[in-house]
């Protein structure tokens, strides 16, 4: 395995998990890139993003950032459709298109990060369900499908709703990468596929965790990274395209 795949799955949770995110999107591209089989990229992008976010998640949590209240509407249905989409056969064409589309979703999504505050809205119950249901199941499909925990799609709709401020967003987006994550693994597993396969790329997770261990413990301590952000914002918007013209 290229020692730099590892070095770079690293640095991508490193950054990733200091603003609440697994990194799949990206994890997908470098072992796409890096002509990994097809049939390993997906499990091994939803074993990292497990790996990121537990750490992640249990600081927010810890820390008081998360509401299981505002989050449950949207794991009642992207739980069971990210298990249904990981069981999806894709066609590689298709499946670098989706691919291309969520790393242009995260590219934007790090660039716009870190905006003003805007003023949290009270939003009843009703509204609640009657958005959360919906869009969970279409968040946690394509999440399944792709090899991604779903949070790169789920922050900006949150932003955009403003029903959680920038703490709570994160802490959502990282509970919600976890569960989506170990659904979706589980039905790309339940796909014909040797998981041994998997063992030659096992410092890959570790290489992970190692990055999100301390991108959660820099965030903690206030640690700026804005500049890093908006660069590596740009090598994902350029992952996209290289992610993108390779479908064709």
């Amino acid at each position: 395995m290229n020692e730099w795949l590892v070095i770079l799955f690293f640095l991508v949770a490193l950054i990733y998990s200091m603003a609440g995110f697994g990194g799949g999107s990206s994890y997908l591209a470098l072992l796409v890139l890096f002509a990994v089989p097809m049939a390993l990229v997906p499990p091994l992008a939803l074993i990292c993003n497990i790996a990121v976010v537990t750490v992640g998640g249990w600081r927010f949590i810890r820390d008081g950032h998360f509401q299981w209240k505002r989050l449950l509407p949207f794991l009642v249905t992207s739980i069971p459709f990210a298990f249904l989409g990981g069981r999806i056969v894709v066609d590689k064409q298709i499946f670098l298109l989706l691919l291309s589309g969520s790393l242009l979703c995260a590219g934007l999504n790090m660039l716009l990060a870190g905006r003003a505050e805007d003023s949290i809205q009270e939003i009843d119950s009703e509204r609640l369900w009657k958005w959360g249901l919906p869009a969970g199941a279409l968040l946690g499909g394509v999440s399944g499908l792709v090899g991604i925990g779903g949070g790169i799609f789920l922050s900006p709709l949150l932003h955009t709703l403003r029903w959680e401020n920038s703490k709570q967003i994160a802490a959502s987006a990282s509970v919600f990468i976890f569960v989506n994550s170990l659904s979706g693994l589980m039905g790309q597993l339940s796909k014909p596929m040797d998981p041994a396969l998997l063992n030659g790329y096992l410092a890959l997770p570790v290489a992970a965790l190692a990055g999100g261990l301390l991108g959660s413990f820099w965030s903690s301590k206030k640690f700026s990274y804005v500049v890093v952000q908006r660069v590596t914002a740009v090598l994902v918007l350029y992952a996209s395209i290289r992610v993108g013209l390779s479908a064709f």
